[in-house]
């Protein structure tokens, strides 16, 4: 991008990542941090690497892409009580979702060393550079962390997250950021499954979303919408290109448009930056990585930006076998304000009608129906020809995938099928060699028996030759006294 560093974002082609030069110290690599850019500026608070628990606070100017450390201080005792009793602890954390709220960054739950057993609401204001806990009421959620929160108006909404004895949670909270009182919204239908580092965005303020994620032996690529207003779960099928199952991704929303990054299942990470309609639940990939890229990582965050008008994304971090630390932007395409902006195919159509009827109406509900449907007899019939070869391109782009998919599949298949031959073959090996084994060992125990019978006679023939041993020394003794009788006669007899 050259070595104005400060004109970087007028130098970008659309669509596409580009690693960002900066200047100053770079903050430590590292993931599970938190980001939100404010004024032109990227701030990123906490996080995890080597185990370690970080609580930094580094800030990114994206005008002269300058790093910068924020000495954060914690309120003093006096001020905590000025305050209405705001707490002077902020702990490293990691896991946590950040939020701008009004001057102030909110940091709400996350993986600490706390021992609190509800979720801690923390709060970095900028101008006063001052930290601390904003207290809250209500029925206040369990601690946790990997949990999404969204701003809608001034409520936070939270779902899931696993808490500190590693239980996976499917719950909506929601915090009023004006009474600071929790609540728990009492959802119908079926809900996500329990899940972790998954991802959420909300459209027209009323459709809460939520994509991927994982449990603790399982990745996710599904879609869940909560309806804000009637409280209801939908699973719509997703229109587009199929996708990797991911957790540990990153997402930010610029009007209909929710941009999705990075994630991955442990093994491997996932290559694609997604784009996902809101309006039409139509899902495309915008662009691709290589293996091992910093954007192919787990942990990472995505934050937009606005510069000179233009909207920007911006990611950092993450960990795919590695801890990241670089900056990478992305400048993306503005929508085109040619093409029909409800239902852009029947398809598209029938997608939304899944989540609800209402869907693409939530904008403007004086919005009239006849007028709808009339303007879509209206549209050009090249616009029509050219969402048709969209759609045929996402559908070639996912028959490849699939493929791809069957063809790895094919070679892992083969591979276990020689896997199995070959433990085959080892495993008739080692029965000759047990049924050898068993013979040898059948006839050690008959010559075992043949000793043992042949110790037991040996007893026998001990106790007879004892007794031949008596007789013989007994037979010594009467030799020996008849001899002694013998002598004496003669001499008797002699003259």
């Amino acid at each position: 991008m050259g070595s104005d560093n400060s004109n970087w974002h007028s130098k970008l082609d659309y669509d596409q990542w580009v690693a960002l030069p900066v200047a100053g110290q770079r903050p430590s690599a590292r993931y599970k941090h938190g980001a939100v850019v404010i004024d032109e500026k990227l701030y990123i608070v906490g996080g995890s690497r080597n185990g370690r628990l970080l609580s930094d606070v580094q800030a990114l100017d994206l005008k002269n892409s300058s790093w910068s450390m924020i000495k954060i201080k914690t309120l003093s005792q006096a001020d905590n009580i000025k305050n209405g009793g705001l707490s002077e602890v902020f702990s490293a954390t990691s896991g946590h979702s950040m939020i701008k709220w009004g001057n102030k960054i909110l940091l709400v739950g996350g993986h600490t060393k706390d021992t609190s057993d509800s979720v801690t609401v923390r709060f970095i204001d900028l101008e006063l550079q001052v930290t601390g806990v904003m207290e809250a009421t209500g029925k206040i959620p369990v601690a946790r962390g990997g949990q999404s929160v969204t701003l809608v108006g001034s409520k936070l909404i939270m779902f899931g997250g696993e808490d500190k004895h590693r239980q996976l949670l499917n719950d909506v909270n929601v915090l009023d950021l004006e009474t600071m009182i929790w609540n728990v919204a009492e959802t119908m239908k079926t809900p996500p499954a329990p899940r972790c580092d998954h991802t959420a965005a909300v459209h027209v303020d009323r459709y809460f979303l939520i994509f991927g994620g994982c449990s603790h032996s399982t990745f996710f690529n599904d879609l869940h919408v909560l309806d804000l207003v009637t409280l209801e779960w939908s699973q719509p099928q997703i229109q587009g290109n199929l996708v990797f199952p991911r957790a540990g991704h990153a997402g930010v929303s610029i009007d209909e448009k929710w941009f999705i990054v990075g994630g991955g299942d442990s093994k491997s990470g996932a290559l694609d930056t997604l784009v996902l309609d809101m309006s039409t639940l139509v899902l495309s990939v915008l662009t691709r990585v290589e293996q091992k890229d910093p954007l192919a990582s787990e942990g990472l965050t995505i934050s937009s930006a606005l510069l000179d008008g233009e909207q920007f994304l911006v990611a950092f971090g993450g960990y795919n076998g590695n801890y990241n630390n670089e900056v990478f932007v992305m400048k993306p395409k503005p929508k085109d304000s040619k093409q029909p902006k409800i239902f852009k195919s029947s398809a598209a159509a029938a997608a939304a009608a899944s989540v609800t009827a209402a869907y693409a109406l939530a904008k403007s509900e004086s919005l009239d129906l006849t007028a709808i449907e009339n303007s879509k007899t209206k549209v050009d019939q090249s616009v029509e020809f050219g969402v048709i070869k969209e759609e045929k391109k996402a559908l070639e782009s996912s028959i490849a995938w699939v493929k791809t998919e069957k063809s790895t599949l094919k070679a892992k298949l083969d591979e276990l099928n020689e896997t199995h031959a070959d433990l085959s073959k080892e495993l008739h090996s080692v029965q000759g060699q047990l049924v050898a084994e068993k013979s040898r060992c059948s006839n050690l125990e008959t010559q075992i028996s043949e000793l043992q019978t042949k110790l037991s006679s040996m007893h026998i023939l001990e106790e007879k030759v004892q007794v031949l041993r008596s007789q013989k020394s007994a037979l010594d003794n009467n030799t020996s006294v008849q001899r002694q009788g013998y002598s004496g006669s003669w001499r008797w007899m002699a003259p």
